[in-house]
């Protein structure tokens, strides 16, 4: 199987990063957080703590540090579909898996290491986490690439 192409890497992260980002934005709106401010927490990621405090450009530096990790991501997932038939014919299980395997990653080893805190264990935090990296961002990945790929190898 070949790769991937760029116009399905592009349709992936577009789909699963606005699910994502929007997801993001919904929880976040119930602890009175903005979205202005969400972006701009992901911007202090690569950019430092004074993102936080920035404007519009900041938000704007953390929507394109959103999409390009889902762009990352999404080409992870895509490299395995494309070498592994199996996900691409399970592609339900193995998107549901993947977004379980970035939550642990996000939550348990890059967020921690880079702000210095402890993952929020209670129901409500885990759940919201789980059904964004999972329903919103798993899945949908999974089902634009391998469908895909399932109707390039039909063509062929």
């Amino acid at each position: 199987m070949k790769a991937v192409n760029y116009q399905t890497l592009f349709s992936a992260t577009l789909v699963a990063g606005t699910l994502d980002i929007i997801s993001a934005f919904a929880f976040s709106s119930l602890k009175g957080v903005t979205p202005g401010q969400v972006l701009r927490y992901v911007a202090s990621g690569p950019f430092g703590d004074g993102m936080r405090e920035g404007g519009l450009g900041a938000a704007l530096a953390g929507l394109a540090v959103h999409y390009s990790l889902m762009l990352i991501m999404v080409s992870v997932f895509a490299a395995a579909t494309a070498r592994l038939p199996s996900i691409r014919r399970h592609w339900y299980f193995w998107g549901a898996a993947y977004g379980l395997a970035i939550y642990l990653v996000m939550y348990w080893l890059v967020v921690p290491t880079r702000f210095g805190t402890t993952p929020k264990t209670d129901l409500w935090s885990v759940g919201n986490a789980l059904f964004s990296h999972i329903l919103c961002v798993g899945i949908p990945m999974a089902f634009v690439i391998a469908g895909r790929q399932r109707s390039k190898a039909s063509l062929a």
